[in-house]
C-alpha cells in the first residue's frame, strides 16, 4: 500500500490525481473526510464495488454511501428533489446524507435492492478535491473492516493494506465524532435513518420553516 501524506487544507494537487487515477483504474483509496477516514472506489466500476465489499468483508445486502464534489455532481448519483435540494444547500458542505433515488448508471451493488443510496458533500478539502478528479463521486463507505470501529487515525488503516487497500491519502487524524446523519428524503415525510452529527431537529426545523 501507498502512503501520501497531504495537507487536510491544501493538499498537493499531484497527490490528489495520483489518487485518483487509482480510483478511475478500479483501485480503492482511504481518505479522510470530516468525520472520520472513508474508502473511495469508481461507483460506476462494479468490479471495484466487488473489490470494495471483499476488503471490508461486508454483506451483499447492504448499501455503500457517496461523497460528491458539489451538488451538480450529486445529481448524477440519483434524483434530487426541490426539497432534496433545499436541504443539500442548507447543510452541504456538511455530515448531512440523504437517501435519493440511485442513479442506473451506479454499480447495483452500491444501492443493494433498496434501489436508493446515500449522497452528500463532505466539508473535508481532500474528500471534495478527491471526488473531483475521479469523476465527480466515490465511495464513503468507512475505513475498516466490517464488525470493526471506523477510525479518525490513518495510522490504524495499514491493516488494510492486506485486504486490498491500495494508496492512504494521509491528512492526519481526521475530526472524528459521530458519522454523518443519514436521512431518507424518498419517503413521506422524510425519515431519519441514522443519527449523526447533524442533531435532526435541526433537519426537522429546516423542513418545518421551508414548507410553508
Amino acid at each position: 500500500m501507498k502512503r501520501l501524506i497531504v495537507d487536510p487544507r491544501r493538499p498537493d494537487p499531484t497527490a490528489i490525481a495520483e489518487a485518483a487515477a487509482v480510483v478511475r483504474d478500479g483501485g480503492i483509496v482511504a481518505y479522510p473526510t470530516d468525520t472520520l477516514y472513508g474508502l473511495a472506489a469508481d461507483p460506476r466500476d462494479p468490479r471495484a464495488v466487488a473489490r470494495l465489499f471483499a476488503l471490508k468483508g461486508r454483506a451483499a445486502e447492504r448499501a455503500i454511501p457517496l461523497i460528491v464534489c458539489d451538488e451538480h455532481a450529486a445529481a448524477q448519483a440519483g434524483w434530487l428533489t426541490l426539497r432534496t435540494r433545499a436541504l443539500a444547500r442548507h447543510f452541504w458542505p456538511g455530515p448531512l446524507t440523504l437517501l435519493v433515488k440511485a442513479d442506473a448508471r451506479l454499480a447495483p451493488a452500491v444501492h443493494s435492492e433498496s434501489r436508493l443510496v446515500g449522497v452528500r458533500v463532505p466539508d473535508s478539502v481532500v474528500a471534495r478535491a478527491l471526488a473531483l478528479a475521479a469523476g465527480g463521486l466515490i465511495t464513503a463507505t468507512s475505513a475498516n473492516r466490517s464488525g470493526a470501529g471506523a477510525t479518525a487515525d490513518p495510522d490504524a488503516l495499514q491493516p488494510l493494506a492486506a485486504h486490498g487497500l491500495d494508496l492512504l491519502l494521509d491528512g492526519g487524524p481526521a475530526p472524528g465524532g459521530p458519522p454523518s446523519t443519514v436521512v431518507d428524503v424518498t419517503a413521506e415525510p422524510p425519515l431519519l435513518v441514522r443519527p449523526g452529527a447533524v442533531a435532526w431537529e435541526r433537519v426537522l426545523e429546516f423542513l418545518s420553516r421551508n414548507s410553508k
